[in-house]
């Protein structure tokens, strides 16, 4: 799946990527300490974009040196050598992590190609890219994907002018022709380290780790304080820890500022909901309504309220409208492979449910979606 997502919203399923944020206040948030234990480990910043002797070992200076394009020999030993050759996977790693697994998402595809860069004195820069927004849900939390990437400059003092007219190279899990056009925005490294402590939060949200998740998205506001999604993230931690009114707090403050911000509009209007406050939830969520053509997972929902009163086609209709408005989503399609096949349609079925295994967030998703495959496929050779 090349499609990376984040958590914008502060929730608890992350595929790896997050995107950039919105201005938000630079005023401190609602901080408790005292509410959440220390960490095993406090995160550190420093250690996500620091190369280790393994890397050192490996980088070849000399060879870099003496190429014509430093840019273009790095990319190629990192990227294109089958020894080193890098597979996405969600976990969010810091440069030496990302090393050793040989795999990561874009955050630690970004740290690892910074760290070798900056040890072989290319200059680097960061860039958040405006690939299509799409949202994504685990259990009542919801997300918005987005995605960065990384580029390499000229050493300075190289003579790259008498040969070569780039400026930079951008590096990219996403094929160069997939993001030819799209607008991009520089971002600093803070900005970078904010988002990878909150995907680092989410990843501990989505383990249960309450604590871990609350000292990674404190991190991630003290790196950047203008980081939305790092505002939303600490909001959804004290939600979990049962502290709603510093969650409310942390979303109504962000709101002040961000009266159009969606993720703390979806998210408020959840809580309030579900606290029977109907009234205040209905307005944030027309709020929300306005902002879109319909509000996240609306005809999802419709779809599984359907399939349970039977009405299949009806069902079908819902779940096809949330895969033409987001194909990248692999729940989408395998609800739409399940009631394709209650319908009879088993070629239709079998076409979705590939689908939700090419878009499945991680190897282990796509492993159970293969078995399903395997398992529909065999039923259908005996027929």
């Amino acid at each position: 799946m090349r499609r990376t997502t984040a958590l914008l919203v502060a929730a608890a399923v992350l595929c790896g990527c997050a995107t950039a944020p919105d201005t938000a206040s630079s005023e401190p948030p609602l901080l408790l300490d005292g509410a959440f234990a220390a960490p095993a480990r406090m995160p550190d910043a420093g250690a996500v974009f620091a190369a280790d002797e393994a890397m050192r070992r490996d980088l070849d200076l000399a060879s870099l040196r003496r190429s014509d394009d430093p840019r273009r020999t790095l990319v190629e030993r990192l990227y294109r050598r089958q020894s080193l050759a890098l597979d996405y996977e969600g976990a969010t790693r810091t440069a030496a992590e990302t090393f050793a697994a040989r795999a990561g998402n874009c955050l630690s595809l970004v740290a690892m190609t910074a760290a070798f860069a900056r040890e072989a004195g290319l200059p680097v820069r960061f860039r958040a890219v405006a690939v299509d927004e799409s949202w994504s849900r685990s259990g009542d939390l919801l997300a918005l994907s987005g995605h960065v990437n990384v580029s390499l400059g000229w050493p300075v003092g190289h003579t790259h002018v008498l040969r070569n007219n780039e400026t930079s190279l951008v590096v990219d899990f996403i094929p160069g022709e997939q993001i030819d056009g799209l607008r991009w925005r520089a971002i600093s490294e803070s900005t970078v380290l904010a988002m990878f402590m909150n995907n680092r939060a989410a990843e501990a949200l989505a383990d249960g780790r309450l604590d871990d998740a609350y000292w990674h998205a404190r991190e991630a506001l003290r790196q950047d304080p203008h980081f939305s999604a790092g505002h939303n993230t600490l909001a959804i931690v004290y939600r979990r820890r049962g502290l709603a009114d510093a969650a409310e707090a942390v979303w109504r403050s962000l709101l002040e500022r961000e009266p159009a911000n969606r993720s703390a509009l979806a998210n408020l209007a959840l809580m309030l909901d579900q606290e029977g406050r109907t009234g205040q939830a209905r307005e944030l969520s027309a709020r929300l309504r306005s902002l879109e053509t319909a509000p996240p997972f609306h005809w999802f929902d419709a779809g599984l309220e359907a399939l349970r009163t039977g009405d299949l086609r009806r069902a079908r209709e819902l779940f096809a409208r949330e895969v033409d408005r987001d194909a990248g989503y692999h729940e989408f399609h395998y609800w739409l492979a399940r009631t394709e096949l209650l319908l009879g349609r088993r070629t239709q079925a079998l076409r979705h449910l590939e689908l939700a295994r090419q878009t499945g967030p991680t190897p282990q998703v796509q492993s159970l979606y293969a078995a399903k495959l395997e398992h529909l496929r065999a039923e259908r050779s005996l027929q």
